[in-house]
């Protein structure tokens, strides 16, 4: 099920959906695309070396109940280090995690974040492709996320452990940790009650 099926053009939220940190400039267009433009130094980080928690990125979320698989076609307009789109769940402000198609050193290229107080940082495998596929599948505590240059074929990023309620906050994020901002699209976000069952395959 697509949750941002039932759109309404323009800027009117898809049912169910709420914002953190709304931005001035997104929208569905005519295709029930959502465009997000993340404002300057927009990001969700909490350093392990310390200092103030950056939680000021644009996240467009719903909430969702037990076991799941959410999926999302992005696009970013890479000009700066770090900017990227998202998937992210969150439980509270220091427990959340977010798979990103992001722009470190210039390389496009899949990273994950899962941070229990602190942030856990690491980036993986350089993608060429320019409208990646993000999934994110929950069962009881374990999450897992994958990405996809086809959408059928899934690579595993990152396996973890993240005690949860049983509902949580599930949604897309525009970031842009070190530029003026940048221009992100989601294409659909898929989502169902189903888990992923083998993680290594994907499948």
């Amino acid at each position: 099920m697509n949750l941002f099926e039932q759109y309404r053009q323009g800027q009117q939220l898809a049912p169910g959906f709420k914002w953190m940190n709304q931005p001035e400039s997104w929208g569905f267009d005519g295709d029930g695309r959502l465009t997000i433009i993340a404002p300057p130094l927009a990001d969700y980080f909490r350093d392990p070396k310390g200092g103030s928690p950056r939680n000021s990125a644009p996240y467009l979320y719903t909430e969702l109940n037990g076991d799941f698989t959410v999926s999302a076609r992005v696009k970013v307009d890479m000009v700066e280090d770090f900017d990227s789109a998202c998937i992210m769940i969150m439980v509270d402000e220091e427990n959340w995690a977010k798979l990103c198609f992001e722009y470190p050193n210039k390389i496009p290229t899949m990273v994950s974040v899962v941070t229990k107080g602190t942030s856990d940082d690491c980036n993986s495998e350089k993608v060429s492709e320019k409208k990646p596929y993000l999934r994110v599948t929950r069962f009881g505590n374990c999450f897992a996320f994958f990405y996809s240059v086809n959408g059928t074929s899934w690579t595993l990023v990152r396996y973890f452990r993240m005690e949860a309620p049983t509902e949580i906050k599930v949604g897309v994020v525009a970031q842009s940790p070190a530029g003026n901002g940048c221009r992100t699209s989601f294409d659909y976000f898929e989502y169902s009650q189903e888990p992923v069952i083998n993680l290594r395959s994907g499948g």
